[in-house]
């Protein structure tokens, strides 16, 4: 029987007289969806292997209001806002790791303004930074030889010009990294950045997912890499309609390190 994963909250350590390293922001998708939800587990097994001090918030983690700002609804994403930077200046967080690249653009680029500083880091940067420092190593046996496609979230690449962090813990895999003809700043949206995840596609010639998942396609991977539970979900739906569920595994950066490492 496999061990319960150890993931404490706030409230726990702060009663106990500890605080951790690092304040892990699970987010909407993170905590809610079921597909995401196996990011979030990778990642605390990292957080786990890496001797790691974290804890999260737990019920006390609110939405980080991007998806209302994006919307233009700016009172709501203020309310949504100032009730976190209560909570997590109330535990005089310092730094947050999270998996959600709009959660993380949100707290390290829009928050500072309303009070919230924190040290903000994409869990792709952490785990990359755990594998330079020793802390976590990989063999990468299981993707030795196979060829990897990687998609760029456009929040992480061209909003924070994280492009390296990822493709860096790819290779690290001994694996083969293929790039779509679209990539880094020239990547194309898979159309969860402009809310399609969320809402039917406007009229057209095809569902910009489903262009970006015919690009990784060309590469004839046998992984396609994400970074953003989104966009886990918008290539996923492309893979599906492309007739190749089951034969293409859309896998996050966390779970190609979990999987290389039995964790």
């Amino acid at each position: 029987m496999a061990e319960p994963i150890k993931v404490p909250t706030m409230a726990e350590m702060n009663a106990e007289g500890k605080f951790p390293e690092v304040l892990f922001w699970v987010g909407c998708a993170g905590s809610f969806d079921d597909r995401a939800k196996k990011i979030t587990k990778a990642f605390v097994k990292i957080l786990n292997k890496a001797n790691i001090s974290f804890a999260v918030l737990g019920t006390e983690e609110s939405c980080t209001g991007d998806p209302a700002k994006r919307a233009g609804n700016e009172f709501v994403f203020m309310m949504q806002a100032m009730q976190n930077i209560e909570v997590l200046n109330g535990y005089e967080i310092k730094k947050i790791v999270t998996t959600c690249p709009h959660c993380f653009n949100t707290l390290a680029n829009e928050y500072p303004e309303l009070g919230g500083n924190y040290e903000v880091v994409h869990h792709t940067k952490f785990i990359n930074n755990l594998l330079k420092e020793g802390k976590l190593t990989v063999e990468g046996g299981t993707y030795k030889g196979k060829r990897i496609t990687y998609h760029d979230p456009c929040y992480l690449g061209r909003a924070n010009g994280i492009y390296e962090a990822p493709r860096e813990v790819i290779q690290r895999l001994d694996a083969e990294l293929v790039e779509m003809r679209r990539c880094k700043s020239n990547g194309l949206c898979c159309g969860a950045g402009g809310a399609q995840m969320f809402k039917e596609p406007e009229k057209g010639n095809k569902d910009v997912n489903i262009e970006r998942t015919q690009e990784a396609l060309e590469t004839k991977p046998d992984y396609v890499a994400a970074a953003c539970p989104f966009c886990n979900t918008m290539m996923s739906d492309g893979v599906k309609s492309s007739e190749r569920e089951g034969q293409l595994p859309v896998l996050d950066i966390a779970e190609l390190i979990v999987q290389a490492e039995d964790l």
